[in-house]
């Protein structure tokens, strides 16, 4: 489901007019939001339907490139799998239900210690990766290659102060002041 739910963006003497109306509305930055918003869309949906080419949802493929990175003989456990992936333990134990079901990991107890059980990939997990990830990445330098290297490095510094000043406020559900007082 998309973040912005807008066909098309207000036009920037909409915003001003607004501006006027709410004095605590920066229409520049409100402008570069509904940016980043529609891009973050545009980019999320573009990786949804190269994964749907492969029948694999985004929080399984997240869960398999996290083991990838552990390495072929490296394991991790359910809850640092939830940690890293932002999702609750409980979808992470049915995304490994799928993925177990599917025969591309497995989890096993810990040799050290009987009550931790590890997740490994498979080598039928190891052999989906492989044969994905190369139009993966050639999917997603299409995606960024619009841009210049330089470009790109200016985008992940950008993208990078954005989520330092990006903290929520857990109580109230709205954006830090921090964030709201970007121009």
């Amino acid at each position: 489901m998309p973040l912005l739910m807008l066909k098309d963006l207000p036009r920037y003497d909409c915003l001003l007019a607004a501006g006027q109306k709410y004095p605590t509305l920066n229409p520049r930055a409100f402008e570069a939001f509904l940016h980043l918003l529609r891009t973050g869309d545009a980019v999320f949906a573009a990786e949804s339907a190269f994964l749907a080419q492969h029948s694999i949802s985004q929080g399984r493929f997240t869960v398999l490139m996290l083991l990838n990175r552990c390495g072929k003989d490296q394991a991790s456990t359910p809850a640092a799998l939830a940690e890293e992936s932002g999702v609750t333990r409980a979808t992470m134990t049915g995304l490994l239900d799928t993925l177990e079901k599917d025969g591309v990991i497995r989890r096993e107890a810990d040799v050290r210690d009987r009550r931790t059980v590890l997740v490994r990939l498979t080598e039928t997990g190891r052999a989906l990766l492989e044969r994905m990830l190369p139009d993966y990445f050639e999917c997603v330098a299409r995606l960024m290659a619009p841009l210049s290297a330089i470009e790109r490095k200016q985008l992940v510094a950008l993208l990078q102060k954005i989520q330092q000043s990006a903290t929520v406020d857990g109580n109230s559900g709205h954006v830090a002041e921090t964030a709201g007082a970007a121009a």
